[in-house]
């Protein structure tokens, strides 16, 4: 095989693979996080070049039939892109539901590769039972033994030259040296993977905010990076509304304007970043999936990405994520070439 063929091979690899995996152990964590474990020997094939930080999955909930039980999982025959058009192509009383989450810890090199994923189980406005779509009803369910499909990186890629155009990973820090990381509950799993991926030296904020106090998570970092937890109280019977305490933190946290981060100092405010309708669109906003007008909007347009000191990772419901953005980017000035604002979820609308 000549070096022209092997090229051509790799950049025909797909990146992403179905994986037809088992629930191998389930752990209650805390009053409102499920710690599901995978495994698989085909989960030799999944995987990403280095750490999987903030890396998205797809997991396929089967449908239930008349008695409650599972249908048989679907099939995929097709990687990358294909797959989903599969899926769409499928009857929807059969197909199932497809839902995001993030890899919380992985096991790939073990000799039964395994992964791990941690699933919100309850919500402040409401009994889980009215409130939950069907990820969280299978995974109350959920038991040693039961199947899943998967929808993930395929680790064959992920040493091809089209590695860095996988689309599940949004932590590009860059040259930074201090951080922001603030998310809501559905950001805690990729928040404390992505401490324990930082090196000592990084300094920061990291702000999460969850429920209840019962929720609070001890997270490992080598970096001196400050992690606050935020509890709204909902075991109280006196909740505060959501993103209240987290929107306060990263204010408090990052003064305007003028701080740290923002090439020149000149204490001026950023532009106003384009509206964005969350009810209707997807807020997804980060420095990998910029287009051109967004980076000629930037504060620094002729600097790339992540060549700046400061570097913020922003997620959770997708109101609070708008907020945080408006000010990061026009009341701090924060260049949005060092931010990723990623809308997880919205309230009373279903994810995907």
């Amino acid at each position: 095989m000549n070096a022209d063929t092997t090229v051509q091979n790799a950049t025909t690899e797909p990146m992403t693979l179905a994986f037809d995996v088992t629930v191998t152990a389930v752990q209650d964590l805390s009053p409102n996080f499920r710690r599901i474990t995978f495994g698989g020997y085909c989960l030799r094939g999944f995987g990403v070049s280095g750490r999987t930080l903030d890396l998205r999955i797809k997991l396929m909930i089967p449908s239930l039939d008349s008695h409650g039980r599972p249908l048989p999982l679907p099939s995929f025959n097709t990687g990358d892109a294909g797959w989903y058009q599969e899926w769409l192509a499928m009857d929807p009383s059969v197909r199932g539901s497809m839902r995001t989450y993030t890899v919380r810890n992985e096991r790939l090199d073990s000799v039964y590769p395994e992964i791990d994923v941690d699933f919100v189980m309850h919500f402040d406005d409401g009994a889980v039972e009215t409130t939950a779509g069907p990820a969280v009803n299978w995974a109350l369910a959920a038991k040693p033994g039961d199947s899943i499909t998967i929808i993930g990186p395929n680790n064959r890629a992920a040493h091809c030259i089209t590695a860095e155009t996988y689309s599940g990973i949004e932590w590009r820090p860059g040259l930074a040296q201090r951080v922001l990381l603030a998310g809501d509950e559905t950001a805690v799993p990729a928040i404390g993977a992505i401490l324990e991926s930082l090196s000592a030296g990084i300094t920061g904020h990291a702000f999460l905010e969850v429920p209840e106090a019962g929720d609070f998570q001890d997270l490992a970092t080598d970096a001196d990076v400050e992690i606050t937890w935020l509890a709204r109280g909902a075991s109280l019977g006196r909740s505060r509304p959501h993103g209240e305490l987290l929107k306060q933190a990263v204010r408090g946290a990052v003064p305007v304007p003028g701080w740290v981060g923002i090439t020149p100092l000149d204490g001026a405010a950023g532009p106003e970043p384009e509206e964005v309708n969350v009810d209707e669109d997807l807020l997804w906003e980060t420095p990998l999936r910029m287009d051109a007008a967004a980076i000629e909007a930037s504060r620094n347009p002729n600097l790339p990405a992540g060549a700046l000191p400061f570097y913020a990772w922003i997620a959770g419901e997708a109101g609070v994520v708008k907020d945080l953005r408006r000010y990061l980017v026009r009341d701090v000035g924060i260049d949005r070439k060092q931010v990723a604002f990623m809308g997880y979820w919205r309230k009373g609308k279903a994810e995907l």
